[in-house]
């Protein structure tokens, strides 16, 4: 398979249908199972498997000691650069992953999280700060009080 294939599938076979469930059908029981489980990110990794493996020594001084100068040297290589993507798109679908999960959880609707969600697709450093401005400002801050039932003497019916 082409660099250059594996770069494209990285997004539409490792991420795009999880995508496509949380934002098309966030309120299905099949996409919060399939969601529930953090597995459902690492889809993406494979190809971070696939290509990075082969490069560790090469890899390695880029993490160790990072400069500008070697991760342009890292990302200048396709092969480097595709597990890269890789690693971007498996943690953006991580990160969209804890916003949809939260968002049903405090039963934020859907059409307010399916803009939030594409934008996590493409710009999650501007979508998780807004998510959690939307979180804040839908969900309730104010404690609930109990409902406390009257106190029934013994042996009052």
């Amino acid at each position: 398979m082409s660099t250059s294939t594996a770069f494209t599938l990285v997004f539409f076979v490792g991420a795009a249908p999880f995508w496509t469930l949380m934002i098309a059908a966030p309120k299905w029981d099949f996409t919060k199972r399939v969601m529930s489980t953090p597995w459902s990110a690492t889809l993406a990794l494979v190809f971070w498997y696939i290509y990075a493996i082969p490069r560790l020594l090469d890899l390695l001084p880029g993490v160790l000691k990072p400069t500008l100068a070697k991760w342009q040297e890292i990302t200048a290589n396709p092969e480097m650069l595709t597990f890269t993507w890789a690693q971007i798109i498996a943690w953006d679908l991580f990160v969209g992953r804890w916003i949809y999960l939260d968002s049903r959880e405090r039963n934020i609707h859907p059409g307010f999280m399916a803009p939030i969600l594409l934008l996590t697709i493409t710009l999650s450093p501007i979508a998780v700060p807004l998510y959690l401005i939307v979180r804040k400002s839908l969900t309730r801050t104010t404690p609930v009080e109990p409902v406390v039932e009257p106190a029934v003497p013994v042996g009052a019916h």
